[in-house]
């Protein structure tokens, strides 16, 4: 059920009572003004989170970059987490994973034509992003992981929130896993429950939705994970999942925030699963490699090693992986599905936003274009995809 990950480590909550004071402290000098939030002319869409850990931001970026590419010049801001590089950084198809980060490395290589970037100071980010010759054709910036980054003030702040650790059920750091206190989440324009299981209830989506008290102005949707096909790391042909064996051993390797769902999700797939996890955004070693390799080798056949690719962005190259390893080495793909039909609800706004805001003379072409053919039909709503096709 919903919350079944979260734990409450009782005897740290004084602790969480005096980070929470401090945290308040920060965001009411927000409120007062004292400290400044800025707004930009080009769309700014942040995705973001108030929990320590995995919510499914890079999927949910990736859905808005799939969204909107075709449309518009889309840039990806990031703050590069344990990069080894400083400042700002605008990636190339040549820029290494340490140099930016894993999440960032991992859309520049799926999506080549989008503009990512990392710096620490978002505002310096977004300031380069709009004003450098190679990337001030930007249309709309995503903002990865940015919901406490209160310097910039999104035109759509959306909030991530982990089906199996519910903010409602949660504390704050230490004790728990909030980075602030729960009425955080009333800076969100669209609140977003990930990670929900595929055969959820009607009425678990609307004990949840009550428990969530939300505003009116903002909305609330569902997603759940959807998994690709097996792609090789090294060698071999793409796999189903379906395609594995009951017979077959399967290494689930991660370096992931919460790979509990994932392992839940494969089970059904891969009745003989081995999890193997390390540390969020884990760093591999050679003492790592070692013990994968003497992990995989010591496994009977048949078997595979299944990894996410964020975590193959950080193993890809590594020195001494075994030749079986290789071999066997395959790549999930994750992608994010939108519940009770909320998917052509959620483009529209995101689409609508990014029209009515674009400084781009001619996406706001498209949107006048599209007003005008729709002008005898006052019943319709816009379509996602005429943002796409024009």
């Amino acid at each position: 059920m919903e919350g079944d990950f979260i734990k409450v480590r009782e005897w740290l909550l004084p602790l969480s009572w005096l980070y929470g004071l401090g945290v308040r402290l920060r965001n009411q000098l927000f409120e007062l003004g004292i400290l400044k939030s800025r707004s930009f002319k080009t769309p700014v869409i942040s995705v973001g989170n108030i929990t320590v850990g995995g919510s499914g931001k890079t999927p949910h970026v990736e859905y808005l970059i799939r969204l909107l590419q075709h449309g518009a010049k889309v840039a990806v801001l990031s703050r590069g987490y344990k990069r080894k590089s400083r400042g700002y950084v605008l990636a190339h198809q040549d820029t290494r994973m340490q140099d930016i980060g894993d999440e960032p490395y991992q859309m520049k290589q799926k999506f080549p034509n989008i503009f990512v970037a990392v710096d620490k100071k978002r505002c310096h980010g977004i300031d380069r992003l709009t004003n450098d010759e190679e990337s001030k054709e930007t249309d709309v910036i995503l903002l990865d992981d940015a919901f406490q980054h209160r310097y910039v003030k999104p035109g759509i702040n959306i909030l991530l929130v982990d089906y199996h650790r519910l903010i409602i059920y949660d504390k704050l750091l230490p004790a728990g896993r909030l980075r602030e206190p729960r009425n955080g989440k009333a800076r969100a324009d669209i609140v977003i429950v990930t990670k929900c299981p595929k055969d959820l209830r009607p009425m678990e989506f609307r004990v949840i939705t009550k428990a969530m008290d939300l505003y009116p102005y903002q909305k609330l949707y569902f997603t759940t994970l959807q998994y690709g096909k097996l792609m090789p790391a090294y060698c071999g042909s793409e796999r189903k999942l379906d395609d594995i064996g009951s017979n077959e051993h399967v290494l689930l390797l991660t370096g992931i925030a919460s790979p509990k769902q994932m392992i839940y999700d494969l089970k059904p797939y891969c009745s003989r699963l081995t999890p193997l996890t390390y540390p969020d955004h884990h760093q591999f070693t050679a003492k790592d490699i070692e013990q994968i390799n003497k992990t995989f080798a010591d496994m009977p056949s048949p078997k595979c090693i299944i990894t996410t690719e964020k975590d193959n962005s950080r193993l890809f190259g590594m020195a001494g992986l075994s030749d079986e390893v290789r071999h066997h080495l395959y790549i999930l793909p994750v992608e994010i599905k939108f519940m009770l039909g909320q998917e052509e609800d959620f483009n529209e706004k995101i689409i609508g936003y990014v029209q009515k805001n674009s400084r781009n003379s001619i996406l706001a072409q498209r949107k006048d274009d599209h007003k005008s053919n729709n002008s005898h039909h006052p019943g319709n709503r816009p379509r996602t995809i005429s943002f796409r096709n024009h």
